[in-house]
């Protein structure tokens, strides 16, 4: 059933593709990383050369991202409006070109992105009917899904993109028409198919080859009774090609084959019976085209060669056969290189043109053109004199990058870091940014980053290299002679073309199985030492002037992301304790009344909320009371801790619910006249279950019957705490009978981006409902299992659960 995924997926894409008039799309899934969307199909598009577009975080400021976390469609018609709304995206793609992007849904859940590329529509919006169609086609897909789901399957991606091949939209039909010839009666039957090649009606088709003869130029006439010759006289199937000129005065390349028989009950005639197939004008265009002097050669949307002509093959010194069929960057391995990865996707993405200059031997150069269409681009390929470019500018096949329209081309990736640091906000995040977006701009395979405490370096992130290879260097002092405390205590980068070199200049340090490039990055923000990072390579490669400046620039940028980033940690680090020192250790043990209470984080920005509950014994009553502050951080928390207290003191003073709400309200607009918060206040008798409640702009309750039936609380409330020093705030009485179950909570627990509200308190209604004979702190923690299980929880979680059991008989 695993295999059924990628089939659904595929068919899905190429669907949406066609309803939008696209050339290309793909499909983005959940994994099981939280929070990392990866490409489960590409099509229309060589995988390899979209590598960096294989992940995708949902935090991240782009259209896929957006697409999910807010569960609404994102159409870009053209570049200037992607540039305005995601100049991410257009950093990485900075094409003409229009995108499409629609959350895909199953059951509750969002579980990827439906995408689709197509041609700009400069100054014109995305079409209503194009709208509606790929949103049908994505809600297809998600019920597909959730049908492979509950047989197993769940749509989760963690390989590598499959890719997916486009039906040709510019192919003609081929049609086939079947004929039989009496040689010796001259007469002709022909069926419809025939017919229709040659543009007659049926009943305007000639019965004889003398009639048939008249409609033909003489030469399409002496070649079909060559061919009757050739049957009659060899007695062995013929096939020829020939051309005939159509009723429509059009050439058509044909291809006849037949053979010479004696049909049984015919008599002793002789007949030529078989197929007529009109191939179109395709076959003509390789004839045309190997005639020209210039070097041509075309391959399809996924990268593969489909045609050579023969000066190609003289020029790159490769025969036809070794060509044709096979990947053009595995061909052609020069044609790969990095360099030239830009002007490839250019012209997979627009339909302008693409010109480049190309290094195809160490001493040879080619002038390369692109020409796209909607089924793939035909490549023009001239020689030329070497151009005047900086020794080491440029790039030998293989290795770095190259001519400075190249390298202004390759500049895409280090924009994009920068835009993409703006983003981070942890020192984790960070780091992860710049392993999606460092590594890939300059074929790195390695990334170690290190932070500077206290005259130590202790390592804060690593990818690619060996389990265990940099434990010895973690924690190393500013005294060790390695290269990347130097690079530090320098605040110059170093570099090394190979690890031998590495291993000269630093004994011991070089692994001896590693052969590649290495190079150390001082992070130093604002004069201020940060850490280090370390770039690695699986092979030697040089590091060209132009890469060593541009390195050496993202490296202060990175150094201030870092810098930006732990002041946040450790301002995250007061607000987190500050919020849990505010919310209670325990809640009070109460005769007839048990309570549970749950916080949980949101995944989202790592800020603490202003979220927080209580249970106030206030004699012979208890006080139920949640909250949410609003914002996040340290400020948050704080407001958070004052309003805790002041319901606190105005429940211990014995005021009603209304004026214990009235009270901190006006003191909330006493304090801080810009912030506001929702609340839910609830007072009940533990021995007769009177319950009086009041609310400020808080969801309602849920309140789960004796007999197992839940519900939504319809209480009266007033404005949200610290908008109106005048607000009023009704109360309402309800009785909680022995055995039932009261569940507060703040809107993070039921709100999803894109998902109505209303589905998720039927959700939780649900699940309060089916807690049966579970006890308290279990129906707590299965509230809170299944919301860790969203995997964007932008807002902060408070539950409160309030159970009234029966009085033992005496």
């Amino acid at each position: 059933m695993q295999d059924e995924l990628p089939v659904v997926l595929a068919q899905a894409v190429v669907s949406a593709v066609e309803a939008t008039g696209g050339y290309a799309g793909g499909i983005y899934l959940r994994s099981e990383t939280p929070g990392l969307l990866r490409l489960a199909v590409l099509a229309g598009l060589p995988i390899p050369l979209f590598r960096p577009w294989w992940r995708m975080h949902v935090n991240r400021p782009f259209p896929v991202a957006m697409a999910l976390s807010t569960g609404k469609p994102v159409y870009l018609g053209d570049a200037e409006e992607a540039m305005r709304r995601f100049p991410q995206l257009m950093a990485g793609l900075p094409f003409p070109f229009g995108s499409l992007f629609v959350p895909i849904v199953s059951g509750f859940e969002k579980v990827g992105v439906l995408v689709v590329l197509r041609p700009a529509t400069p100054g014109e919006p995305v079409g209503e009917a194009d709208r509606r169609r790929l949103q049908h086609v994505a809600q297809l897909l998600g019920g597909a899904l959730e049908a492979l789901a509950s047989d197993g399957t769940p749509a989760r991606w963690e390989d590598d993109p499959e890719p997916v091949q486009l039906p040709a939209t510019t192919a003609a039909p081929v049609k086939i028409g079947h004929f039989d010839w009496d040689l010796d009666s001259g007469a002709v039957a022909a069926d419809e198919e025939l017919c229709a090649i040659l543009g007659m009606e049926p009943a305007e088709f000639p019965r004889t080859i003398d009639a048939l003869a008249t409609q033909l130029v003489p030469e399409d006439a002496y070649g079909l009774w060559t061919l009757a010759r050739q049957a009659v006289g060899s007695g062995t199937p013929i096939i020829r090609r020939m051309r005939l000129r159509g009723a429509d005065g059009r050439s058509h390349l044909l291809e006849l084959s037949g053979r010479w028989s004696h049909p049984p009950g015919r008599g002793a005639g002789s007949h030529l019976t078989g197929s007529l197939v009109d191939l179109g004008a395709g076959p003509v265009t390789p004839e045309a085209a190997d005639r020209l002097p210039r070097a041509i050669l075309s391959f399809d949307r996924l990268g593969r060669i489909t045609y050579v002509n023969h000066p190609a093959e003289a020029l790159l010194g490769t025969a036809r056969t070794d060509l044709v069929g096979h990947v053009l960057w595995e061909a052609l391995p020069w044609f790969g290189n990095p360099a030239y990865d830009d002007h490839h996707r250019a012209a997979l993405l627009s339909v302008e043109p693409v010109h480049f200059l190309a290094r195809h031997t160490a001493t040879e150069w080619l002038s390369v053109s692109l020409y796209p269409g909607s089924d793939g681009v035909t490549a023009t390929l001239t020689t030329t004199d070497q151009p005047a470019y900086a020794p080491g500018s440029v790039a030998t096949p293989g290795v770095g990058l190259g001519s400075p329209a190249d390298r202004s081309s390759a500049l895409y990736r280090p924009v994009a870091l920068a835009i993409a640091l703006t983003e981070a906000v942890t020192a984790r995040q960070v780091s992860a940014v710049v392993t999606e977006e460092l590594l890939p701009a300059f074929g790195g395979r390695q990334l170690a980053i290190y932070l500077l405490h206290e005259r130590h370096l202790y390592l804060e992130w690593e990818t690619g290299f060996p389990k265990g290879f940099l434990d010895p260097f973690d924690g190393v002092g500013l005294n060790a002679r390695i290269p990347g405390v130097e690079a530090l205590t320098s605040g110059r980068p170093i570099f090394f073309e190979s690890m031998q070199r590495l291993a000269a200049a630093y004994p011991g340090v070089a692994m001896e199985t590693d052969v590649g490039a290495r190079a150390f990055l001082p992070l130093i923000a604002s004069g201020r030492p940060v850490g280090s990072c370390i770039l690695g390579f699986d092979q030697p490669r040089g590091f060209s002037p132009e890469e060593r400046t541009v390195l050496t620039a993202l490296a202060g940028l990175i150094a201030q992301a870092l810098q930006r980033a732990q002041r946040y940690d450790t301002e995250a680090a007061l607000a987190r304790g500050l919020q849990d020192a505010l919310l209670p250790q325990r809640l009070p043990e109460v005769e007839y009344v048990d309570t549970a209470g749950r916080y949980l984080s949101g995944t989202q920005g790592m800020d603490v909320g202003g979220d927080w509950y209580d249970v106030i014994e206030t004699g012979k009553d208890i006080a139920l009371v949640i909250g949410d502050v609003q914002g996040h951080g340290v400020a948050a928390a704080a407001t958070m801790g004052q309003l805790r207290s002041a319901v606190r003191a105005f429940a211990l003073s014995g005021h009603d619910p209304q004026e214990v709400m009235d009270g901190t309200n006006r003191l909330l607009i006493d304090l801080d006249p810009g912030q506001f918060a929702s609340c839910c206040y609830i007072v009940l008798d533990p021995a007769t279950g009177f319950t009086q409640a009041v609310r400020a702009g808080h969801p309602q309750p849920v309140l789960r019957h004796p007999d197992g039936t839940a519900e939504v609380l319809d209480l009266a409330g007033g404005v949200v705490l610290g908008v109106d020093p005048t607000a009023s705030y009704p109360v309402t009485d309800l009785r909680l009978e022995p055995g039932a179950i009261l569940a507060l909570f703040t809107d993070g627990l039921v709100e999803q981006a894109g998902v109505d509200i209303d589905l998720g308190i039927e959700r939780l209604r649900s699940t309060i409902a089916e807690v049966g004979s579970s006890s308290l702190t279990d129906a707590a923690d299965r509230v809170i299992r299944e919301a860790r299980q969203a995997a964007d929880r932008p807002d902060d979680i408070a539950l409160l659960l309030a159970a009234r059991w029966v009085k033992s008989p005496e």
